[in-house]
């Protein structure tokens, strides 16, 4: 029986991301070539001024106000004038709206930058605007494109979780930003697979476990256990006290670990491991230790393995897609991979994919079990 919910739901929500990707290729059609040209290689201005908003915090100082911008200005502590080149900039990218000369609100975009939005996107854009990750992008991308390595290691000596593991303000920007994820991929992945034929939820590099969470909230039944690096699982527990209760927290449990050495044992086929943008950030060599790893610990017992991860079409790529893929290129050895590459992966693993689940987002989930493994559905 499938796994998969909203069938219909599913098909409209790919129909629409068609459509997004049609209409984003018509300034390519509409626009002379030299001038498209040097509009998209001057694009990085446009990050910047919204990474300084997002800094400013801007949209939460205009809250639900109309303010001039001599009101804002002393209370982000910018220069009137300059902040009005800034927001004038940015209202025209469609980010903010200039009410009237020198006045300015939030709209529909920029409500995403308010702290007070649960939704918002704030450590996202922190994180990919940080020295750490654009640092790369203009310092190493050549000799990576030309080398092959890694532009985060070439730039800072050392692969990216290594890094975080010695500078714990990066690494908590890093995390608050995956759990922003939320903001771009919604509840999809809760609504559209069917939990319910489960127990336990065994998260695999699930951080704090935010999307352990939107589960055991939606499926009173589940129980998880998060499974990270030591550092993370140190203090994840803690993060919740205060924000979630304590019912709802006695039901989520943290082990500390290295995916590449082992996994959290399965007890039974009520128990399903899910990684959530694990893999795409691991060369092939390592997906395979871990995939084998999670098949030794799911041995006997018809436990299934979800991977959400993005599955790239083996032509005519999308620009979400392969945006996705430089940015893991540029901080990992990992990439975002086609149907046929990840089944190349689950054949050197001795797992078989029983199904693929699409959801209302970029990803998908694709449900694994062992190739000797007895299908429980």
């Amino acid at each position: 029986m499938s796994l998969q919910k909203n069938s219909g739901a599913v098909r409209r929500f790919a129909k629409l991301m068609k459509l997004a990707a049609w209409l984003q290729d018509i300034p390519n059609k509409i626009t002379p070539p030299p001038f498209r040209l040097i509009q998209i290689g001057s694009a990085f201005w446009q990050s910047r001024v919204l990474y300084v908003a997002t800094r400013l915090d801007i949209a939460s100082v205009l809250a639900d106000e109309s303010l001039a911008v001599e009101a804002v200005a002393p209370r982000v502590f910018a220069q009137p004038d300059a902040l009005y080149r800034l927001l004038r900039m940015l209202a025209s990218m469609g980010i903010f709206d200039e009410v009237s000369p020198r006045v300015f609100k939030n709209n529909a975009l920029s409500a995403y930058l308010r702290e007070d939005n649960p939704k918002n996107v704030r450590a996202m854009i922190l994180m990919h605007n940080s020295i750490e990750m654009s640092g790369p992008w203009y310092e190493q991308l050549e000799h990576g494109v030309r080398s092959g390595e890694v532009p985060f290691q070439l730039s800072h000596g050392r692969e990216l979780y290594a890094y975080m593991d010695d500078h714990a303000e990066f690494d908590a920007l890093f995390a608050r930003a995956m759990d922003s994820v939320g903001a771009l991929t919604g509840d999809s992945f809760a609504t559209d697979f069917d939990w319910r034929r489960f127990d336990r939820i065994i998260d695999v590099g699930g951080s704090n476990g935010s999307k352990s969470l939107a589960l055991l909230k939606r499926y009173p039944h589940l129980t998880a256990l998060v499974f990270d690096r030591n550092r993370v699982v140190q203090t994840a527990a803690s993060h919740w006290i205060g924000k979630e209760s304590p019912t709802l927290l006695s039901r989520l449990t943290f082990q500390a670990g290295d995916l590449l050495d082992s996994a959290p044992a399965a007890k039974s086929d009520k128990d399903i491991y899910l990684l959530s943008a694990v893999l795409h950030g691991m060369d092939d060599g390592n997906c395979v230790k871990v995939l084998r790893n999670l098949s030794t610990a799911s041995a006997g017992t018809g436990a299934r393995i979800a991977l959400m991860e993005l599955v790239v079409s083996e032509l005519s790529v999308d620009f979400s897609s392969t945006a996705f893929d430089m940015q893991m290129f540029m901080a990992t050895r990992g990439r975002e991979r086609t149907l046929s590459e990840w089944q190349s992966l689950f054949d050197q693993s001795g797992l078989a994919l029983e199904e693929l689940v699409r959801l209302q987002s970029l990803g998908k989930i694709l449900v694994l079990r062992p190739k000797n493994g007895i299908s429980a559905f």
